[in-house]
């Protein structure tokens, strides 16, 4: 058996314990260097938390393991096909690879797809199902928010 199916299985089984435990079917692995980092499953109904999803416990778990928001050379092994949320998660945190084993074709008759949400997010802002507008604030008297970060971060501590 590759380590991929090795590591999709234990996502799965995983998934398969959460359901036991009233949870969504769905669980994930942080695995750097051939070796688990951290784990996590879907919390949703647990912690009413909507962004409780399996790979973003597991990442949360990873970063808080290894001291650092950076996950570069990172691979998550998800039993699922990770939403638009944990898919953007993965890549701001620097995650090198994503494995997953059950695709959104596979949950759809289960009312698990997220590829509705993908086909929405491909669409201009204007013809989204979510209002999206860019709303600048300017607040006299002040630096530019973001340029108040950088200066502040690059002053010595």
């Amino acid at each position: 058996m590759t380590d991929e199916n090795h590591f999709l299985r234990e996502a799965i089984e995983l998934a398969r314990a959460n359901i036991d435990k009233g949870g969504r079917p769905f669980g994930a692995l942080v695995v750097r260097d051939g070796a688990i980092v951290a784990s996590g499953v879907n919390e949703i109904q647990a912690t009413n938390d909507p962004t409780a999803h399996a790979e973003l416990t597991a990442i949360r778990a990873a970063s808080h393991r290894l001291g650092s928001p950076d996950l570069s050379g990172c691979t998550v092994y998800a039993s699922g096909h990770p939403c638009p949320m944990c898919m953007a998660a993965m890549r701001l945190a620097g995650v090198h690879a994503v494995m997953y084993a059950y695709s959104n074709d596979d949950g759809a008759p289960f009312g698990l797809s997220t590829a509705a949400i993908y086909e929405d997010l491909a669409k201009p802002f204007a013809e989204q199902s979510m209002t999206i507008r860019h709303v600048p604030v300017p607040v006299e008297g002040r630096p530019h928010l973001y340029a108040e970060w950088l200066q502040k971060r690059n002053q010595p501590t």
